[in-house]
């Protein structure tokens, strides 16, 4: 099945996987601390501007994940001291779903030591909720929050593992652990 780009986010882990039929040459890269998706060497220029962009960005002892430019303003407003469902909630309505021939969905997660959130905008809903275990929200067939079983105790297998899930159309993979030592973050680019 293809659901696109999703998160799993839980207290403690979660990760980001880019999926796409569309854009296929893309990698994730480590700039400072932030995950940055982007256009492998080989990939054929584009203007289309949802190829590019942050996926993981650290706030406040807390970790954001998501599939756009939403990450960044959902990362400052927590560094502003926002609460975590107000920042997503605020970010992900303000930006609103892509403007693409598919509309897709914004989706983004909040992962801190011992909570989590996890939020979608689409052209019909915006949800957002805070979650006590791993859960799941992707841009298509899964655009609703689930329970989703994320077997992961840092940020290397959480990324390995949502790259290895059985969706299809894998890209890349980013991972994350937060504890009370900080954040660890991981990259998973397949061979």
């Amino acid at each position: 099945m293809y659901v696109g780009r999703f998160v799993v986010v839980g207290p403690g882990v979660g990760a980001y996987r880019v999926s796409s039929r569309s854009f296929p040459n893309r990698r994730i890269v480590d700039r400072d601390g932030t995950l940055t998706v982007g256009p492998t060497p080989d990939a054929a220029e584009t203007d289309n501007p949802y190829v590019s962009y942050n996926c993981v960005r650290e706030a406040s002892g807390s970790a954001v994940l998501g599939n756009g430019s939403h990450v960044d303003p959902v990362a400052e407003k927590l560094a502003l001291g926002y609460p975590t469902r107000d920042a997503l909630a605020e970010s992900l309505l303000a930006l609103d779903y892509e403007k693409d021939d598919y509309d897709t969905p914004r989706i983004a997660g909040v992962v801190g030591p011992d909570e989590a959130f996890v939020g979608i905008v689409r052209r019909d809903a915006l949800l957002v909720e805070r979650v006590d275990e791993p859960t799941l929200v992707a841009t298509y067939e899964e655009d609703r929050p689930r329970a989703f079983a994320l077997d992961a105790d840092t940020a290397a297998t959480a990324a390995k593992t949502a790259y290895d899930l059985d969706f299809e159309h894998a890209v890349c993979a980013a991972g994350v652990r937060v504890d009370g030592g900080g954040i660890e973050t991981a990259i998973e680019n397949g061979s």
